[in-house]
């Protein structure tokens, strides 16, 4: 009998010491973890359902409590489902289970893909854990990259997402980063594991849906091994932001001439640069320093440098029932997607006179239905969107109303009752807006 167990032990470890569980295993070994708890983000997708199977497998060798957490966005009409399969598998397999519901709000006229993942952070930022392991692979993380590339990212975005990281007081660790998305599918299908399937996936609307099922496929046939090339590449860019952030706390003058050089931009005089830092730390919101066909901002500590001319004013464009609507003079799109329970009710926008517009002052919304209604300048600065964005962001009306901002949401009057049609509305802006390049640093101090 103690041959036997041994057998099984050494063929248990050998398993633990190849793919997938490798992987995982020394990420835990580099992290401290014995005697603390360890939280699974479960959406019940494969990669969060292999990662949490791994986990339950190397608890024993690591000694943390094994815990999960799933956040419910409300955003499918399957959401519901979802919450349940994570409920039976963490009974099925003895694991406490958190189930957070979030609802999914805007910040900076970001897109939904970026506005569920701060609702999302924010529900992880309350978990009940010390550290928090996210179900992140390869794929993911090469995604990640060549979309914030196409964004016009700085070298911040183009570092993709660290194996570990901090949410406040916890610790993230993300065990299947190096990890392919076959590989996990392959090692869910050899241990008879099942998973949810998110529709949102494959939803050309969304950027990551478009760049899998259209662009990527495209880009295996000629670069096979693109998604390690991108990765390596992330690391790179890690390594070089690191760089800058040690000069930029010792020398922010060569840090901002650095920066500079790095976006193609003529390297400013000595007097120049000192006039640039100068500006760059005092407090005016509306500080812009234009340098070589670009303006650098500064708003709360966070300067940003981008190319993109202000738009021009445009009249009132009429909305009638389009999922997307163009807005040339914005550089940018307006969506809006079909949900259930969620966004705008779209039996009254479809029935109304819909406009959008741009802000000219003295406008007031209700996004919280416990709180008045505010101006959007307040609503604006509560929210930390720069002044600069303000005036790039349209605004939908209906029957003279105001209905939504970007940044801010939907006034209470008229969102969709639960089980209702809805219409989640999304700004994309173009890449020189939204993305603009954010300097190595966020503080200026004259001296350091």
């Amino acid at each position: 009998m103690a041959s036997s167990r041994t057998s099984r032990s050494a063929a248990e470890l050998r398993k633990l010491r190849s793919g997938a569980a490798a992987a995982v295993d020394t990420v835990l070994a580099q992290t401290e973890l014995r005697g603390r708890t360890l939280a699974v983000a479960l959406s019940g997708g494969v990669d969060s359902v292999v990662l949490l199977h791994l986990l339950a497998r190397l608890a024993p060798r690591h000694g943390y409590e094994l815990r999960a957490i799933h956040v419910d966005h409300g955003l499918s009409a399957n959401s519901g489902s979802w919450a349940r399969f994570c409920r039976r598998l963490c009974r099925d397999w003895g694991v406490r289970l958190e189930v957070r519901r979030v609802k999914v709000g805007e910040r900076r006229g970001v897109g939904l893909e970026a506005a569920a993942r701060a609702a999302r952070r924010a529900a992880f930022g309350r978990a009940r854990a010390d550290v928090l392991a996210l179900a992140h692979q390869l794929d993911d993380q090469a995604e990640t990259v060549l979309m914030n590339l196409l964004r016009g990212t700085g070298l911040r975005g183009a570092s993709g997402m660290p194996v570990r990281g901090a949410l406040g007081d916890k610790v993230i660790v993300r065990p299947l980063l190096a990890v392919p998305r076959k590989v996990i599918v392959r090692y869910a299908r050899a241990h008879g594991l099942q998973w949810v399937e998110d529709e949102m996936n494959d939803d050309l609307s969304l950027t990551r849906g478009y760049l899998r099922r259209r662009i990527l496929p495209l880009l295996e046939q000629r670069y096979p091994r693109w998604r390690e090339a991108l990765a390596r590449a992330a690391r790179h860019f890690a390594e070089a932001d690191a760089l800058l952030r040690r000069r930029a706390a010792t020398s922010p003058a060569l840090a901002l001439r650095e920066h500079l050089a790095a976006h193609g931009l003529r390297a400013p005089t000595e007097r120049r640069l000192a006039d640039m830092l100068r500006q760059l730390s005092g407090r005016g919101a509306r500080t812009a320093i234009r340098h070589d066909g670009a303006v650098m901002r500064a708003y709360r500590g966070e300067v940003t440098l981008e190319r993109a001319a202000p738009p021009t004013r445009f009249a009132p464009v009429k909305w009638s029932g389009e999922r997307r609507l163009r807005l040339p003079a914005l550089a940018g799109e307006l969506r809006l997607r079909p949900a259930r329970g969620a966004g705008i009710d779209r039996e009254r926008l479809e029935a109304g006179d819909v406009h959008v517009c741009q802000r000219r002052g003295g406008e007031r919304l209700q996004p919280d239905p416990e709180r008045p209604r505010r101006t959007l300048k307040n609503l604006f600065q509560e929210a930390g969107v720069p002044p600069w964005w303000r005036e790039r962001l349209p605004l939908l009306y209906c029957d003279g109303e105001l209905v939504w901002a970007p940044g801010l949401g939907i006034d209470a009057r008229y969102r969709a009752a639960p089980g209702a049609p809805g219409l989640l509305p999304e700004w994309r802006p173009g890449a020189s807006l939204s993305q603009a390049q954010a300097l190595v640093f966020t503080r200026f101090d004259q001296g350091a």
